[in-house]
């Protein structure tokens, strides 16, 4: 997996115009082009799939609000700040896409596809994995809030992710998103930063997850003597002897164990009983 960031000045002007504004100048801006060309503005809105079919050669039919932000020292300002944004994702990973690669290929057991993510302000706090028709390539729009650390990017390979298991059943997407969350946002920072992550991500999924985890540390390859020092690290515990240990799980791929999880959802998301420690 490879990821190129960019920043694309239709994209950008794209979520100025129709993202929450991030400045009261832009506020203003934006209520002016309203007040003077709805129509124009109005038809802006559908160019997004345009854009992010094939970016690098979107011609708009209409460039009127295109060029009127453009000539403005706002937009000017918003652009120098997400370049320097995209400088700041890539310098991050640069630093860190080795080491981050190996234990990503280690846990998902799978080759995720080459990324162009393409920048927008971290003020307007948005993803956008939009899957357009015919698209050229693996497009991804970020610009989420940072706080400085290698954290932004675990977001931006769970967002990836994300995309990536697109095509499970909507019915189960709350075992999908579980099984990433642990694989992303738990697993890949315990291994990065040397200590355990496995008491973050979404509350509303906490549940889940732990009922699923004693099946992940099998995924992982712990022998039922491990498990123990996992508990104790990753502070959640279960009863051993309440679980029939499933050796081919440390032989699949992640896609596999989600496939596992749903297949036997009735047996694994049943207990209430887990608990942190």
């Amino acid at each position: 997996m490879n990821l190129k960031f960019l920043v694309n000045d239709y994209v950008l002007i794209w979520n100025v115009l129709f993202q929450a504004s991030i400045t009261e100048k832009i506020h203003k801006l934006k209520q002016k082009l309203w007040d003077n060309y709805k129509i124009e503005y109005n038809k802006t809105y559908y160019d997004k799939d345009y854009i992010l079919q094939d970016y690098k050669n979107f011609i708009p039919n209409d460039d009127t609000v295109y060029n009127m932000v453009l000539e403005t020292k706002e937009y000017e300002r918003i652009k120098k700040d997400t370049e320097k944004y995209r400088n700041m994702l890539l310098k991050k990973w640069d630093e860190n896409k080795r080491k981050v690669k190996a234990e990503l290929k280690d846990i998902l057991r799978f080759n995720v596809e080459d990324y162009k993510v393409l920048v927008v302000s971290d003020l307007m706090n948005t993803v956008d994995t939009t899957i357009i028709k015919d698209q050229k390539e693996n497009v991804i729009v970020f610009g989420l809030k940072s706080d400085g650390t290698n954290k932004i990017i675990i977001d931006l390979l769970y967002e990836i992710l994300k995309r990536e298991t697109r095509n499970y059943n909507s019915k189960h997407r709350n075992i999908v998103k579980a099984v990433i969350e642990l694989a992303i946002l738990n697993e890949l920072p315990t291994r990065l930063n040397k200590r355990s992550n496995y008491l973050t991500g979404s509350s509303a999924r906490d549940n889940i997850k732990r009922q699923i985890y004693p099946y992940w540390l099998m995924y992982l390859g712990a022998t039922k003597e491990e498990m123990l020092e996992y508990m104790m690290r990753d502070k959640i515990a279960f009863n051993i002897d309440d679980f029939t240990y499933e050796r081919q799980l440390k032989n699949v791929d992640l896609l596999k164990f989600i496939d596992f999880c749903i297949r036997n959802k009735k047996h694994i998301i049943k207990s209430n009983d887990l608990e942190v420690i």
